[in-house]
């Protein structure tokens, strides 16, 4: 890209935005130039600019366009596939300034929200009016809703309750060369043209840029009930998983934590989680009544048969909260370790134990030690591989093994990510996992809704 187009650009948002929207100094642009993913490149953004309005970011992409200069959008930089990274010469537009929660309709069942609004802050808001946002992935303390429409982020709960897509109505975005459009609705059901507002949840910031998002609601649900499994091996948490998925039972959450997560947060936090087995399953349920109560005892028979040493419906909600709680802080405890490496591949359901036993396989064959943590009621892994800072021969064989386990993952009808994104991390495996033709149509979409070709370049899939 033309340097002197670059500064022409730069020195045009500067003017045009109201002061204090744009960041140029080095030392600051340095924290925007990265999500979390550890294998992916990046660079230094040439500029950050943190809109307050959908107008101001329709200024900055059609001032790019004009000049084909990349741009990047940035939520809360939680992402593991590299999605966020800035690349050479872009303008990396940060949604942190547009974090308001502009409506939530109790009658509709529908929340109005700039993408810069924090997934658990939402939450919050919608319990005190009585109404629930199911999407939680494992960062929603952290995370905005603008990076989990960008991902199509999934959670804990997904398993029975979908993930962003199935609650995402409509989205305001900016496309082309800076044209604001309104994709989707705010009606229960349309069925007027494509479905549009569907094609930008998991696009990546490849098509355009959201700067609003209206999200279906449910209302408040039944109170869960926990169930707990301990058992000795992977395989053998596998086949429970998969005796539940046989059962007929839909758990509202079904969580698979092995004894490296366990350990590395009973090493920050102290909680005895190691003590019962070298693998923990978590499950829930939220039918109501007698229902609820016979789904929990489907379960514990379910883990019981595939040789669970020790499993029960808990009797202590408080102690049910704090084991979830611990799910939710493997990957940082793992951080404290070393550089996490993560994968985040999706099998069919019943092919579960199968895939955890292939994991272990692959770790005997590279040399890595690989912690696995798990949605696994819906078949998605996070196998992990920690790595001491600076040894790139350890990082090296770690990526070796996590990109084989992608390779085992579409061997048996999976897919590379089940809620973390393609960004750059998984662009090998998307060419592997689409046929050309799909592919080709890929490509086709993008031109056809950037022009320019300014949005999020050599991300997803390859020009």
């Amino acid at each position: 890209m033309d340097a002197t187009a670059l500064e022409k650009t730069v020195l045009e948002i500067v003017h045009a935005l109201p002061p204090g929207r744009v960041i140029t100094d080095p030392a600051l642009l340095a924290s925007y130039a990265r999500d979390e993913a550890e294998r992916a490149p990046y660079s230094t953004p040439a500029v950050v600019v943190r809109p307050h309005e959908t107008a101001e970011v329709a200024t900055v992409v059609s001032g790019c366009a004009e000049r084909g200069v990349p741009v990047v959008a940035r939520g809360a930089g939680t992402g593991l596939s590299g999605g966020a990274n800035a690349v050479p010469g872009c303008v990396v537009i940060s949604f942190e300034a547009m974090n308001r929660i502009l409506n939530i309709d109790l009658h509709e069942r529908v929340a109005v929200v700039q993408p810069g609004v924090i997934n658990e802050e939402l939450r919050e808001a919608c319990a005190q009016r009585g109404l629930w946002y199911p999407p939680d992935p494992a960062s929603s303390p952290w995370s905005t809703i603008g990076g989990n429409v960008a991902t199509n982020a999934g959670g804990v709960c997904c398993v029975k309750y979908g993930v962003t897509r199935d609650y995402v109505l409509g989205v305001e975005a900016v496309v082309g060369r800076g044209e604001v459009v309104r994709l989707g609705r705010r009606t229960a059901k349309s069925s007027a043209g494509y479905e549009l507002a569907a094609l930008m949840v998991g696009s990546e910031g490849t098509l355009g840029l959201v700067t609003e998002v209206t999200l279906r609601l449910r209302g408040a649900r039944s109170p869960e009930r926990t169930v707990l499994g301990y058992f000795d091996d992977l395989v053998a948490a596998g086949h429970a998983v998969a005796a539940v998925t046989a059962s007929g039972v839909v758990p509202s959450a079904l969580e698979l934590v092995d004894r490296y997560c366990l350990q590395a947060v009973d090493e920050w936090k102290n909680m005895g989680l190691t003590d019962g087995g070298s693998v923990l399953l978590l499950a829930r349920t939220d039918a109501p009544g007698t229902a609820g109560a016979e789904e929990a005892d489907t379960i514990v028979r379910a883990f019981c048969s595939a040789g669970a040493t020790w499993s029960a419906q808990s009797s202590d909600d408080t102690e049910a909260e704090a084991l979830f709680a611990a799910r939710r802080l493997v990957y940082p405890a793992l951080e404290r370790l070393g550089a996490v490496l993560s994968e985040d591949v999706c099998v069919p359901r019943m092919r579960v134990p199968e895939m955890l036993d292939r994991i272990q396989r692959v770790a005997a064959e590279r040399g890595v030690r690989i912690a696995s943590l798990a949605h696994a009621g819906d078949g998605n892994l996070h196998p992990m591989v920690v790595v001491a800072h600076g040894d790139e021969d350890a990082r090296r064989h770690g990526h070796e093994a996590l990109e084989q386990i992608v390779d085992e993952a579409l061997g048996m009808g999976g897919t590379v990510t089940g809620e973390h994104g393609v960004g750059l991390l998984k662009m090998r495996g998307l060419t592997d996992e689409l046929s050309p033709a799909v592919l080709d149509l890929h490509r086709r979409v993008k031109h056809a809704v950037d022009p320019a070709g300014i949005f999020n370049p050599g991300k997803v899939f390859t020009p």
